[in-house]
């Protein structure tokens, strides 16, 4: 399955993205450069085009074809700061995968989203919106995969992910298509971990 599919990486990079997690520790920020270049080597070993990465705020920046030598320079140019606008950034994610797919140029095995974000969204109801919309465009479950992953220890936003995660085929979704990793999920393993895992699962 991991061969013959499409990765996208969505990072934060709100505000709080520049927290320390420990005294004297790394920031979420720099956690998210490390692990985003770990993604980027794994996935080269089965797409050499690169990810696609979004980095986003308030507004967001889409960059294709990000191969793993791209990872730091794409983090030196962009700081955290401003808002969470998660409904923005994952409808164009999602409209960029059925605008393929309408063309053809989607791969065999469809597409995983991986989003890591720290806090919640400005409107949760609009990503719920847009999830449950997505998921009526899709013909089989596996064809997309959403999974957040969490960093940060912000436990409204905990709850907010855990909901996308188990209850959005109450509201209405066609298909489970999201995964939700929080920081107690995360236990003794690194974000790089959990992503790598998010990839092969």
């Amino acid at each position: 399955m991991l061969e013959d599919r499409d990765y996208t990486l969505i990072i934060d990079k709100s505000g709080s993205m520049s927290t320390p997690d420990q005294t004297g520790g790394r920031t979420r920020w720099q956690t998210a450069q490390e692990s985003t270049l770990a993604v980027a080597r794994k996935c080269e070993q089965f797409d050499p085009d690169g990810i696609t990465l979004y980095l986003f705020s308030g507004r967001f920046k889409r960059l294709d074809n990000v191969t793993s030598s791209k990872v730091a320079q794409i983090f030196q140019e962009n700081d955290p700061s401003g808002t969470t606008d998660l409904a923005g950034v994952l409808k164009d994610a999602t409209d960029n995968y059925f605008q393929r797919k309408a063309a053809g140029q989607t791969k065999a095995n469809g597409e995983t989203i991986l989003v890591v974000t720290d806090g919640e969204p400005d409107d949760r109801k609009a990503v719920m919106r847009v999830i449950i919309e997505a998921s009526r465009h899709l013909d089989r479950d596996e064809e997309l995969a959403i999974s957040f992953i969490q960093v940060g220890t912000d436990q409204t936003a905990t709850k907010f992910l855990k909901a996308l995660d188990d209850d959005l085929q109450t509201a209405g979704a066609k298909f489970d298509i999201v995964d939700t990793v929080t920081l107690d999920d995360m236990e003794g393993m690194t974000l790089t971990e959990v992503l790598l895992n998010a990839i092969s699962d």
